[in-house]
Parts: C-alpha cells; structure tokens; sequence
C-alpha cells in the first residue's frame, strides 16, 4: 500500500498528499476499511517530515475520509452518506408561521414585470446549433459593460448557486484548505463539504472579511481558494469598502496560488457600489454576479467572469451536461438589463429594501437589540439564546432563520436571520416580538428592559 499511495503523490505538501490519497480513496483504490500505513512510514517512504504527513491526515479525518482508532492504527473511512443540504436544509427547519421570515427570498411584488419583455421575445430563435456560444453576444456586451473589472471570458449558469458549485468543481479538490467569512452562506459551506475540503472561517466586521485574520489563517494553512461576498453579504448585510478589498489584495498578494471566488448574489438591490478584488487581482478572481434578487429567481441566472482557466473549464464541462442556460431566460433578462420601465423598477425596488432595513433596524435599536442589515434584504439580530428566541417567535406565528448554520465556528454571541425586505408593514409589533425574544431576563423569560451588548463578529 505504501507504494501505492507514494506513486499517486506528485505535490508533496501536506495539502498535495491529502489529495492523492483522497483521490485513491474516491476512486476505491483505498478500499473502505483498508489500513493505512503509520504516519512516520509514509513520511520516509515521500522523504518528507512526519509533520507534513500528520497534517494532511488531519485534513482527511477532518473530512470524514479517514478514521483513527487510537493504537490500531488509521483506516479508510467507510463511505458515509452525503449530508446533502444539511446546513441549508436547517434554515427551513422552523415552522412556517403567518409571518415567514425565514426564506432569504426577495419580496415577488418588487420583482420587475416581465409581461413587455416576454412579448418582445419574437420567435424565440436564438439558438443555432449545439456548440453555440453559451451566452448570447448582446447580453455578454451587457454584462461586460456592468462588470467590475475586466474578465478574460465570460458565461451564464443556472443560478448563483449553480456557479458556485461549477465553480469549486473546477478549483477545489479533496482534502484542499478553503477560506470563508465567518459567518458565510449555508449551501456555500455545503459544497465545500461535499467536495471533501477543508473550510476555514475568517472574522469579520461591517467593512468585510478582516485582512490581518486572512493573513493569519493564510500562514498557518495555505489555501486553494478565498470565498467572498462582496456586497449584501447574508447573513449580515455588509459590503466590501474600496479600502478593505485593497487591504484583502495586499495580503493575497503574498500567496499566488489562491484563487478569489466572488458572490454578488444582490446585484442591483444592492445600495453599495460594486466592488471586487478583481480590480487588484484580474487574473485570479472569479467574479459570479446573481440575478435572482433583482430580477426574480425563476430566471435561474447567473454570470460568472474572470480568469479564462476557469471560466473554459466551468463552460466545457457544461457542453457534457445541460449546455448552456436558456437563451430565451437569457433574452429576457438582457430585456430587463436595458429596457428603462424594468430598470426604474428594480430602482425603486432598491429603495423600498433600504427602508424597510432601515425601520427594522431602528425599531429594534430603540428596544435595545444588536442587529446589523446595511444592505440587501436580510438582518442578522443577536439573541440570548437561538433555541428559546425562535420557539418564542414561532409561538407568535412568526418564523426567522436559526444563525448557527450561518457558523463555521461559533460566534461570542447566538443569532438568528430575518428576512427584513419581507417586512412591509406593521414594524413596530414585529420590533416588540423580536426584541422580546431576543432578550431574556434573570428568570429566562423575554424583556426589553436592558441594552444587549454582543455583536456578531
């Protein structure tokens, strides 16, 4: 075995060995079960320090593909079933009261009529043959001419979720180091956990992701890629400043081989200008630009732009798959792109989610609740405790989402998210139920008498 797993070894870091035996592993050349040498014999067979073995061990047991058992040794893990949604299937986990705030969904009824640009559609004849380009030339033209820096290639996925997962398929292997915001977007941390990588948290506060905690995380544990959420970032709401993506740039700087993954997933319901670290690192950042927000999710839109590497790889293995998204959804969204009644809408509808931010967020002030929601359509509202806020709102018909799938490690303080663009009218009694919920007196029962000090970095 040893000379099995010493051939399949070309990068001999840690993160090299973790891949080569994770690949032997995903294959079935490692069978279920199978023993695996001790650390010290594997490290002298590489010419290696134990050290480096031990550490991609660490990475593999900690994705779930190795098992130790104390003195018997280390084995292949039996392969487990994939936790497939696990931390996004918990955010629907509460009951769906009168008042659902739960969904991360943007409000239907600011959504831009599609009823004009689905008439002006014609024939629908846009499609000439299978290996057509997988986005039509004037919505490509659009999307370059909105994009924050300038991409090598572009193409259009089904969604920004769907990107995502293209995405960490083309960058992303087993056993890799990843680095997210902590907290960062559930389904996210799921696709990273479903491909076997090891995903590293990095604080942060409402200017972004922290440089000099990337710069850390970076040292201690080099990483493959950097998962980013440039504007509206959910659950929080905050953006990247101009100021901190030179500061994030600055530190990526020092380590070349990671790549910059961006969801703009807001797009133009976001009130902050764009910003992305592509305009320091073009030829590493992989930009993903959502439309379901803006929009409407029924659209299944998304655009992604950057390095051609990437961007061919995501665009070639779609051919041996769906192909291309639809260039009849394609044509619409090109309509509502630059059609000025559908952009006007989708203005106006930018301002209606900042006010109601704005008088959630005022209302639970004044009651003495941490929250944060600078932009997009969500609050992350600090609690007491998770459990007892969201059984004391569900009891009151209304349901939020839990913050702890939001966590890859645990925040100071306990929170939950609330979709606030779904809160069009009665603010003042949704305020009281929140804040009653969120803060618990001596006797564990909810008060507003008392400031709440935590925030969520």
């Amino acid at each position: 075995m040893i000379e099995l797993i010493a051939g399949a070894v070309e990068d001999r870091s840690a993160r090299g060995i973790a891949a080569a035996l994770g690949r032997l592993v995903s294959t079935g050349s490692l069978p279920a079960g199978a023993r695996l040498p001790t650390v010290r014999d594997v490290a002298r067979s590489l010419g290696v320090s134990p050290t480096t073995v031990s550490e991609a061990w660490h990475s593999l047991a900690r994705a779930g593909a190795i098992r130790t058992r104390g003195r018997s040794g280390t084995f292949v893990a039996d392969r487990p079933a994939r936790p497939v949604g696990h931390r996004f299937a918990q955010l629907g986990a509460a009951a769906v009261g009168a008042h659902d705030l739960s969904t991360g969904v943007p409000d239907h009824d600011l959504l831009p009529d599609l009823t004009d640009a689905l008439k002006r559609l014609g024939d629908g004849r846009l499609t000439a043959g299978y290996l057509d380009a997988p986005v039509l030339p004037a919505l490509e033209e659009v999307l370059r001419s909105r994009w924050p820096f300038r991409p090598d290639r572009m193409t259009v996925v089904d969604g920004a979720l769907d990107a995502l997962d293209r995405v960490i398929d083309a960058v992303v292997h087993f056993g890799d180091h990843v680095i997210v915001e902590n907290p960062a977007f559930p389904p996210l941390l799921d696709l990273l956990q479903t491909v076997g990588a090891t995903v590293l948290g990095v604080p942060m506060d409402a200017g972004g992701m922290l440089p000099d905690e990337l710069r850390r995380v970076l040292t201690g544990h080099p990483a493959v890629a950097v998962f980013l959420q440039p504007r509206a970032h959910n659950p929080t709401g905050s953006s990247l400043t101009s100021e901190r993506a030179a500061g994030l740039a600055a530190v990526l700087g020092d380590f070349p081989t990671v790549t910059v993954v961006e969801d703009d997933h807001a797009g133009d319901i976001a009130t902050a200008a764009p910003v992305s670290l592509g305009a320091f690192l073009p030829a590493r950042t992989v930009h993903v630009a959502g439309f379901a927000k803006s929009h409407g999710p029924d659209l299944r839109l998304a655009a992604i732009g950057g390095p051609a590497s990437v961007i061919s790889a995501v665009a070639d293995r779609r051919h041996l798959g769906p192909g291309w998204s639809s260039r009849l959804l394609q044509a619409v969204l090109l309509d509502l792109l630059t059609d000025p009644i559908a952009v006007g809408q989708v203005a106006e509808a930018r301002d209606v989610y900042a006010a109601r931010r704005a008088a959630l967020l005022t209302g639970l002030r004044e009651r003495g609740v941490t929250a944060s929601a600078a932009d997009g359509i969500n609050l992350w509202m600090a609690v007491d405790d998770q459990q007892i806020a969201m059984v004391s709102l569900a009891a009151r018909g209304i349901a939020v989402a839990p913050g702890a799938p939001f966590c890859v490690t645990p925040l100071p303080a306990d929170h939950v998210r609330v979709t606030a663009g779904l809160v069009a009218e009665g603010v003042d009694a949704l305020a009281d139920a929140l804040a009653a919920a969120a803060i618990l007196d001596s006797r564990g029962s909810g008060t507003r008498a008392r400031p709440h000090p935590r925030g969520w970095r």
